[in-house]
């Protein structure tokens, strides 16, 4: 709920520091927090605004401070994408990890933003850090096609550890990244291993590789011709397959 969000939390997110200032003068508290207990420095570490965000630090803001859904300041620069504001919180010495494991600033950073990541890993961050739902960065990173990350995270993660036994080779190919599975294969990933369905990466790919080639004659043929498809000189299971039936 952002009912009870004050001027003092859009002023953070919007990046208006004369504006923030003025109302810290005014008596307005630098903690001042949400009904889901969101600071000022989450909204300016969200918006990305280094200087907001340290005018509020250096006015005694809780580079601690934890929402009702897990997030802190630190995860929020992530987010955001903000390694100033991520080398600031840091400066601030904030825990890397948080208490809610889905709001981790590691596999946050992990899934499109370099900077931050190589940051937190220059911090101490835990590199192979497995969660339940996320798994560890370099899966989330796999998932997100993030291949700067990736290319990052092998340098030091372990390629095989992902999410239980989902392997960052499996997250990979089903996301269709060929530049992903390239570097995974490259730092020795095991194309042979097998996930909780019994399914090893090579059996993924051909189902993947059958998705794209479905889709890409779908959008070829176009929304208004798909109808079409019965009429083509195919065997009735690939029409069907087309087709969806």
């Amino acid at each position: 709920s952002w009912s009870d969000r004050t001027p003092l939390h859009e002023a953070a997110y919007q990046g208006r520091l004369l504006h923030l200032r003025s109302l810290i003068s005014q008596g307005l508290h630098v903690d001042t927090l949400t009904m889901d207990r969101v600071s000022p420095l989450h909204e300016a570490c969200l918006g990305g605004h280094y200087a907001c965000a340290k005018f509020l630090l250096d006015h005694g803001a809780n580079a601690e401070a934890v929402s009702t859904d897990g997030a802190t300041p630190l995860f929020n620069s992530c987010s955001s994408g903000s390694a100033a504001c991520v080398r600031l919180i840091l400066q601030h010495r904030a825990s890397i990890n948080t208490p809610d494991l889905l709001a981790s600033p590691i596999h946050e950073a992990a899934k499109k933003h370099r900077e931050c990541l190589e940051l937190l890993l220059s911090y101490g961050a835990h590199i192979d850090m497995e969660l339940p739902v996320m798994g560890t960065p370099l899966y989330s990173a796999c998932v997100a096609q993030a291949v700067s990350c990736v290319r990052l995270l092998l340098h030091s993660a372990d390629v095989q550890i992902g999410c239980g036994q989902d392997s960052p080779l499996h997250a990979a190919v089903r996301a269709g990244g060929a530049d992903v599975v390239d570097l995974l294969m490259d730092f020795g990933a095991d194309a042979c291993c097998r996930n909780v369905e019994g399914k090893t990466p090579q059996d993924l790919s051909l189902r993947t590789l059958s998705q794209l080639c479905r889709t890409c004659i779908r959008r070829s043929l176009g929304r208004n011709r798909l109808h079409r498809a019965s009429s083509l000189f195919l065997p009735h299971t690939i029409k069907d397959f087309l087709l969806y039936r």
